[in-house]
């Protein structure tokens, strides 16, 4: 059994998310409240219409709804100990501060500490966090992108004390849900949150400087951006089109704003100087020695045109 410790949006996403993947889960309330019934109410409802919903876009068939809704248990803070307890692994997904993060990590350890602990924050990293939990060898963070019943990566980052093996059982299960896990290190921002903030941020920053509508920024990013990247990694893209290009791209950038933000990290510089630039010369971030190049280029140009296809239909439908 699967526990979400935290009946907030995150615990109900979670909740979905394994209850469509055939997996029972209780919806845990950490907090004591004068409304509990009301609350997990609440909680139930929109676990149950996210159902629906996820039924009326196709997902699965409607005729599994009501079994999938089924598999979730809605538990008040009283009984909390107990839920846990029964529980092989457990997401904490309590408000991101440092207070409810110790509160509910310190409970959640003391009511199992043979299970997997795995805090959803997408902030605070997995070695500031593992203090709280009595057991941190079976302690990581695991970054869940909203929503969470959808977005297939789950970012998984654990501590310095965490047991190999445990991460290992966790990316297992989690691909058992059909989720795509990875493994980085504690570092601020994980792997796409960093990426994503500087891409937002460089988004909100063309329209204060007025150098396009918010609908044209969001038509370039979709359709140039997202339908790129939806094919291509973003490492795989540089090397695809060649290092030299983000090399000389960035010093024209960096000189022309006169803002050091554009310029290319030191890696590009070497890669360069060492002639990896990329599937022309045979390597780059990745190495390309051995590979049926003209064969990998034509998969990701068949994969591209996909991609316009499906585009073209979406737009076509309005």
């Amino acid at each position: 059994m699967i526990a979400a410790a935290g009946a907030g949006r995150m615990g109900r996403g979670l909740a979905v998310a394994f209850a469509v993947a055939g997996r029972d889960v209780a919806l845990v309330d950490l907090k004591n409240r004068d409304n509990a019934d009301t609350y997990l109410r609440e909680a139930r409802a929109e676990v149950e219409s996210t159902l629906t919903m996820l039924a009326e876009c196709g997902l699965f068939p409607a005729a599994d709804t009501a079994a999938h809704a089924a598999r979730v248990s809605y538990i008040a803070a009283p009984d909390s100990t107990q839920a846990m307890a029964q529980a092989e692994v457990t997401f904490e997904g309590v408000p991101e501060t440092m207070d409810a993060k110790e509160a509910a990590l310190s409970a959640i350890s003391a009511a199992n500490s043979d299970a997997i602990v795995a805090s959803t924050t997408s902030t605070i990293l997995s070695t500031d966090l593992e203090q709280f939990v009595a057991n941190p060898a079976r302690f990581l963070n695991a970054h869940w992108l909203n929503p969470a019943y959808i977005i297939p990566l789950v970012e998984l980052s654990p501590g310095d004390a965490t047991d190999p093996a445990v991460t290992k059982r966790l990316v297992d299960l989690l691909e058992s849900l059909g989720k795509v896990p990875v493994v980085c290190k504690a570092s601020p921002g994980f792997i796409v949150p960093r990426i994503q903030a500087l891409a937002m941020n460089e988004a909100a920053r063309l329209y204060e400087e007025n150098v396009a509508s918010p609908e044209d920024i969001d038509k370039a990013t979709t359709w140039g951006l997202g339908f790129r990247f939806a094919v291509l990694g973003m490492l795989e893209f540089i090397d695809f089109g060649g290092g030299d290009i983000l090399h000389h791209a960035s010093n024209y950038m960096a000189d022309a704003t006169g803002d050091d933000r554009f310029k290319a990290p030191k890696i590009i510089g070497e890669n360069m100087a060492e002639g990896r630039i990329g599937l022309r010369t045979g390597a780059g971030f990745m190495d390309y020695d051995g590979m049926d190049v003209d064969a990998y280029r034509k998969d990701r140009i068949t994969a591209l045109l996909a991609m316009l296809r499906h585009f073209q239909d979406r737009k076509a439908a309005g």
